[in-house]
């Protein structure tokens, strides 16, 4: 303040207009402050929003990797880029929330307004995700997003008074911070989760398929990652079967060869053809598993060999290794839009007859020709990629579905029709927890070895309205409530009744 007067008496004509002047510039500098805070709080809360949502879709990020890659021919782990973005936009907005606080004037340097613009558009678009991405996420994490931002607003309570007593709009911002107040308030009455149950309803823990193998171990759809996956105890192996050009069945999920193999070196002409246009002999001279050792450049040198060492597999050769691995195998026939498709599913069951694997340790997942398939191996089990139908000719038995297509409510029906359900892909604890508590039957997963050592879901959220009353004591109904969040191998029963019976007995007193 003291500066701004300096600056405009010396240029001022006299002391009436220089002091109208202070006025005014001071004036207009703080109704800038003011908006510029309110923008910046605006701001500051996409990005939480956004934030939240980051680590989210951590569980989906291979395959906008795998997007990515298929645009641009690059692959990286836009984990880590889109964490670091968030997390520095987030650091920016706090420091300039924390100076409007204090007291101090923004003088945001233009850099930081653009930089909070475009944040503001871009993070503004989180809420639009709501429908697909927040469903399941609050309910595994709603009740401790509540206790967390119930928290949050009362540490706000202080700062946002000051800020509250030297603005014009004190009544207004009073009025909104009391109403979020009471809405977070009332918002566990609108809480739900499948994990708000007593531990004796918990249902068996669902069974792991391993999405094309083990993929964090080794290269995908390998030999040595299918072993990586038995060793994680799955009970079933995912994969993707493609046809060559003279007929042979082979393990491969992307439509051209250049992620996952050598071919720009091995076949330098040819490296934007479709995986199906190469016969087996120039298939067997691909290295894949060179890339992965890029990828994942922590393996134990041991491990290194042994993986640049890998090659396509034929489905033959993965038949055999499911047949003493007792596991079963699932996979699909791609690519479905191709024009010898039909012959693609008769080498695919020629080669599974000759294979002599029991039948029913297949699992077929393609919908072309399916009534073929039926007819000619009776004891493959089919598995369809869609919800049941009213007026189903024969019953289902096995569904493949994403995870977000499917609510728990129709998880629980369909358990108790005898409907086996698998989703996929499921590779956070979080969300393996919530489908646990649901009752789903498998998951499919890029992460065995993480949900292989989960003996208990995360978290159990037992409601229990007496929970705070003495067993002598009725509770009334709607009197109290309370979530005791049960935490695998640290509940002690006894302990706790006495020490609730304590509590009582002081808030009595």
């Amino acid at each position: 303040w003291a500066q701004s007067v300096g600056q405009l008496s010396a240029w001022s004509p006299g002391p009436g207009l220089s002091a109208l002047k202070v006025c005014v510039t001071l004036t207009s500098g703080f109704q800038c402050d003011c908006s510029w805070f309110l923008f910046l709080f605006c701001v500051f809360l996409f990005t939480l929003v956004w934030l939240y949502f980051s680590i989210i879709i951590l569980n989906d990020l291979h395959n906008f990797n795998e997007f990515i890659f298929k645009q641009r021919k690059l692959w990286l782990d836009w984990s880590q880029v889109l964490l670091i973005a968030t997390a520095v936009s987030l650091l920016l907005q706090v420091l300039a929330l924390f100076l409007q606080l204090c007291g101090q004037p923004l003088k945001l340097h233009w850099v930081h307004k653009v930089s909070s613009l475009g944040a503001f558009v871009f993070w503004g678009q989180g809420p639009v995700l709501a429908d697909t991405l927040l469903f399941l996420p609050s309910q595994a994490t709603g009740p401790f997003l509540h206790i967390g931002i119930v928290g949050g607003m009362t540490l706000l309570a202080w700062p946002l008074a000051s800020f509250i007593y030297r603005t014009r709009l004190r009544v207004f911002l009073l009025l909104v911070y009391c109403a979020a107040m009471i809405a977070l308030y009332l918002a566990p009455l609108a809480i739900t989760s499948p994990c708000l149950m007593e531990e004796h309803q918990l249902p068996p823990k669902p069974a792991l398929i391993g999405h094309r193998g083990a993929p964090m171990l080794a290269p995908e759809n390998t030999l040595m990652s299918l072993h990586k996956a038995v060793a994680c105890e799955v009970q079933v192996f995912e994969t993707d079967v493609m046809v060559s050009a003279d007929g042979v069945p082979f393990l491969m999920h992307d439509d051209e060869l250049t992620r996952t193999t050598n071919v720009q070196d091995v076949f330098p002409n040819e490296t934007s053809l479709n995986s199906t246009a190469f016969n087996w002999t120039q298939l067997q001279q691909l290295d894949a598993g060179s890339w992965f050792l890029k990828v994942r450049n922590a393996l134990w040198a041991a491990g290194q060999e042994r993986t640049a060492e890998q090659r396509i597999p034929s489905l033959g050769q993965a038949l055999e290794a499911i047949k003493q691995s007792n596991i079963s195998i699932m996979f699909d026939l791609r690519p479905e839009n191709h024009s010898d498709y039909q012959s693609f599913v008769n080498a695919t069951l020629a080669v599974i007859l000759q294979s002599g694997i029991p039948l029913q340790q297949v699992l077929w997942l393609p919908d072309g020709f399916r009534e073929l398939v039926k007819q000619q191996a009776p004891g493959i089990q089919q598995v369809y990629g869609r919800k049941r139908l009213k007026n189903e000719k024969e019953p289902l038995l096995h569904v493949n579905l994403p995870y977000q297509d499917m609510s728990s409510e129709e998880i629980r029906q369909y358990r108790q029709d005898n409907i086996s359900v698998n989703l996929y892909v499921v590779n956070q604890p979080w969300l393996f927890s919530v489908l646990w508590c649901s009752g789903v039957s498998s998951v499919t997963t890029n992460a065995c070895q993480v949900l292989k050592e989960m003996e208990h879901p995360i978290w159990l959220l037992v409601s229990d309205p007496c929970l705070l009353h003495p067993a002598p004591q009725p509770c009334a109904p709607g009197t109290c409530g309370s979530l005791s969040v049960q935490l695998p191998g640290r509940v002690n029963s006894s302990e706790t009744d006495v020490l609730l019976t304590k509590i009582n007995s002081l808030m009595q007193e």
